[in-house]
């Protein structure tokens, strides 16, 4: 490997246009990509085979209208008044009434409206049948009572009476025909009038003395059908409409309608206080679906209308605008990057390169993959992660080189071509490998099955991948155009060579700390283990879950409508549940079946309230939103999400329960119940790595053992930060909260790679120093006298690159820069730094022993450059000749 390195370093620092003007192009493609493509950004994180997720497909394919986003607007007053006044009611009903216009949002108020006729109409219907049926009785009877008519051959005046009064009983007769072929609505209003004629006959015969018999009247209540239907109407719509609202508001509804001048607002509901007005409203699609900006100006739109009567609005986070949280704040970490490698390199020209190869990497990485996010699912935190990892890597993969680089040239005297070529053979090497390990272990994140890690995990690999291949071609081909023009005397000019046998002052500090650890290793072991552990345990209580609104920053919209919600509706109003129940027999789905499986999810411990949402058009499917009592992160909101799960109710076939909340719950389990078994994959992958880099047994058990009591360390102080109240003040939040729910997957992944890193360089360079003939102990102090410069340097470069993105506004991020920088310090410092090396000491000549058998099966990576020897090239091999020079002295350090 090492040979070959050296050929591909020496190739670019010749020939340095054909890798540069490579790289530009590659470049610019991202640059065209950026310009053409619509990235898309998913508006949440999606596990297929999620129970939750299974029922909003069901949903979704059920009822289309119920699959887009849904959320949270918050109007107060700037004053901290009332906001139901006449003003502010109508100016807030004006803002849905545009938010509805705008094409976005769903006219919930227009629906609920439309419903409610709806129900009416059904009502009268009803009653209209009914009372159309019990006419159409009493008519068939009347016309079977005057069909008979009466004896015109009767004694003198009975006789012309009975003449005269047969055309009426005719009419009767004819006009009740024709009712009973009318429509419900003509045979209702005509009814009356016919009734009426039927008894001033009755009468007319009366006085007559003649009879027909009795004619059959209407019962009583029924003479007037018309005035029979206008009164059961109205007294069934009442009743309807109340058991309506009662399924609509649930049994125990918090927060009174808002009244508008036109009317009342179901869908805006104010706190009793009367100081905000929580309106929920429903998105036509999923945020990521919307045409780009739409969402921004619907919502500066609503600001316009309600400002001049004083009010404000706050979208809830689901409602936000979706943008990669990157701001200024790594900015921060960059500028102390550059000032350690100004420190380290003593050129502000070689300090440079690392921050510019790192950029180019990461805008690359993160560029393409955003111009390319409408084919894969990318959430907010991608770009954010790539753009952290790219960065750390880059910056000190190309340190790592450089550091090489200038070594050789005040140690060995090397000009600028033989020092780059040897420098990326060696320090290369180390770099590929470290880079393979970080790669291996995050597409080891693969296997999990989740679309949105995997996109993560892919975009971050590709980062590392071409931090590694820029490092690799781009850096020594800069590094090669650097020596050209300033000549190996400037190029020596820019650090002056330092004595062979002396000590700079960082040296002496080295020298002090490895003797300090090595004194007494046993002690140092248990130390080092003994506080790791202890840091470790708060990791037992870990709670994972997806940060809400009540972790956001201080007086964020996000926040404010989190609190605002809370106060008015309960904080379980944050966290919707939404229950899809199949019924049994859709047929028989009625008012009184929907009541009834109202109270039984409302008996549920932990429902705070239960409504009716819809239903599918045929009565598939019903349902309901059940409003828990506590937070959407709460373990007493995941226990009713199982309860109502497993519950068995009457007349329904199965039960389902989905919406945000619960698929953050069944994602978070799921990703619980995948850390121990990812966990022993790295711990494997470990083993194997560096058993392959070392040829030893200890130094892949110490190492890997290490790494666990790292990640273990690094975990707990992420539940302490961010999990407990008393120490949040540490990470700038002002409340406790979740663990991000990926965190620990992802943190597992990168740590371990980047851990490799330092491992690799300084493993190496202490394997060098005893294969060379040194005793054990004596190159557990020399190699790390060597490499422990360039290890500190890159170890504060990386923490203050992670430490940077502490300071994000955006709570994912807030987590895993402190992760990833705590996860760094403990690792570098505590287990490579101090652990490793007592570990080695204690061991002496055993720590590389390997048995015969297998030193002869595994392959030989000689990522130390042992095959490469140093020495002044001859000019002709310097210009022509891939191979590396004759012998003079052989690499150390």
């Amino acid at each position: 490997m090492s040979a070959l390195l050296y050929r591909l370093g020496r190739r670019a620092a010749l020939r340095p246009l054909i890798p540069l003007l490579s790289w530009l192009l590659v470049i610019g493609a991202v640059v065209a990509l950026l310009a053409t493509q619509t990235p898309s950004i998913s508006t949440s994180l999606t596990l297929d085979d999620a129970p939750a997720q299974q029922v909003l497909d069901d949903v979704s394919e059920a009822l289309p209208e119920a699959g887009g986003t849904q959320g949270t607007l918050v109007f107060q007053a700037t004053d901290g008044g009332r906001v139901d006044t006449p003003g502010r009611a109508d100016a807030i009903g004006r803002a849905l009434d545009a938010a509805a216009g705008s094409g976005l949002v769903l006219d919930r108020d227009a629906r609920l409206l439309d419903q409610r006729a709806d129900v009416e109409s059904t009502v009268r219907d009803s009653v209209e049948a009914r009372v159309a049926d019990d006419v159409r009785l009493r008519i068939e009877e009347l016309i079977d009572a005057v069909d008979g008519g009466l004896p015109v051959d009767g004694p003198g005046a009975q006789g012309d009476q009975a003449a005269q009064l047969a055309p009426r009983i005719a009419a009767i007769s004819t006009t009740g025909r024709d009712l009973l072929a009318a429509p419900d609505e003509e045979l209702i209003s005509g009814a009356s009038d016919l009734f009426a004629d039927a008894e001033q006959l009755q009468a007319d015969l009366s006085r007559a003395g003649m009879d027909l018999g009795a004619l059959p009247v209407p019962e009583d209540g029924m003479s007037d059908p018309a005035a029979a239907v206008e009164s059961a109407a109205a007294t069934g719509t009442a009743d309807a409409l109340g058991r309506l609202d009662s399924l609509l508001r649930g049994p125990s509804p918090r927060g009174t309608e808002l009244a508008t001048s036109d009317g009342t607002r179901p869908s805006v509901l104010v706190s009793d206080d009367g100081t905000s007005a929580i309106a929920s409203v429903q998105l036509g699609k999923q945020v990521s679906d919307l045409p780009a900006g739409s969402l921004d100006d619907m919502l500066a739109s609503l600001d316009t209308v309600v400002a001049d009567e004083g009010l404000t609005v706050a979208a809830s986070s689901s409602l936000q605008p979706l943008e990669p949280p990157i701001g200024g704040h790594e900015a921060i970490g960059l500028a102390i990057a550059a000032v350690v490698l100004v420190l380290t390199l003593g050129s502000l020209v070689l300090a440079g390169l690392p921050i510019l190869l790192a950029l180019a990497g990461v805008f690359i990485g993160v560029g393409g993959a955003y111009a390319l996010s409408a084919n894969f699912e990318m959430t907010t935190s991608t770009p954010a992660l790539g753009l952290m990892l790219g960065l750390a890597v880059g910056i000190d993969y190309a340190l790592f080189i450089v550091h090489k680089q200038r070594s050789l040239q005040v140690r060995f005297g090397l000009d600028t071509i033989e020092s780059t070529a040897h420098a990326v053979a060696t320090a290369g090497g180390a770099v590929l490998f470290a880079g393979a390990t970080v790669v291996i272990a995050l597409l080891g994140l693969l296997t999990l099955g989740m679309g949105f890690v995997s996109t993560m995990a892919v975009t971050a690999a590709i980062t590392v991948v071409l931090a590694v291949a820029l490092a690799l071609t781009a850096l020594p081909a800069l590094l090669g155009l650097l020596g050209r023009s300033r000549g190996r005397a400037a190029a020596q000019h820019q650090a002056p060579p330092e004595p062979r046998h002396g000590r700079s002052h960082f040296g002496r500090a080295a020298q002090r700390w490895i003797t300090a650890t090595t004194a007494r290793p046993t002690l140092t072991i248990v130390l080092v283990v003994l506080a790791l552990g202890a840091l470790a345990v708060p990791a037992s209580q870990m709670q994972l879950g997806m940060p809400s609104g009540a972790v956001s920053a201080p007086g964020s919209e996000q926040r404010t409508t989190y609190d605002a919600v809370s106060d008015a509706l309960g904080e379980g109003a944050n966290a919707p549940l939404i229950v899809a129940l199949t019924p049994t027999d859709p047929d028989a789905v009625d008012q009184d079946r929907l009541e009834a499986w109202q109270a039984e999810l409302a008996d549920h411990e932990g429902a705070a309230n239960v409504t009716l949402m819809g239903s599918s058009e045929d009565g598939s499917l019903v349902l309901y939103t059940v409003v828990p009592g506590a937070g959407p992160t709460d373990a007493d909101t995941a226990d009713l999400v199982h309860a109502v799960r497993s519950s068995e109710i009457a007349d329904v076939e199965e039960v389902g329960v989905t919406g945000l909340t619960a698929i953050n719950i069944d994602l978070s389990e799921s990703l619980r119940r995948a850390v121990p078994v990812y966990l022993s994959l790295v711990a494997l992958l470990s083993l194997v790595v560096l058993l392959l880099v070392f040829r030893s047994l200890v130094v892949p058990l110490a190492a890997t053992g290490g790494f666990l009591l790292s990640i273990g360390a690094t975990l707990g102080l992420v539940v302490t930060a961010f999990g407990g109240p008393d120490f949040t003040w540490l990470v700038g939040v002002d409340r406790a909260g979740p663990v991000l729910s990926f965190l620990p997957i992802m943190a597992t992944g990168i740590l371990y790679g980047l851990a490799m890193d330092y491992q690799v360089f300084l493993g190496t360079s202490i394997r060098e120093v005893y294969i060379h003939g040194g005793s054990a102990r004596e190159a557990v102090v020399e190699g790390f006298h060597h490499a422990s410069r360039v290890v500190v340097a890159a170890a504060v470069i990386m923490v203050s690159v992670f430490a940077g993105f502490v300071l994000s506004d955006d709570a994912m991020i807030r987590q895993f820069g402190f992760a990833l920088s705590i996860g760094i310090l403990i690792d570098a410092f505590l287990i490579r730094m101090t652990l490793i090396p007592a570990v080695l000491h204690l061991a002496g000549d055993h720590a590389w022993w390997l048995p015969r058998w297998l030193d002869r099966i595994l392959p030989e990576l000689d990522l130390e450059g042992t095959r490469l020897e140093v020495g002044p090239a001859p000019a002709e091999a310097r210009t022509a000749s891939p191979t590396p020079p004759p012998p003079r002295e052989r690499l150390i350090g």
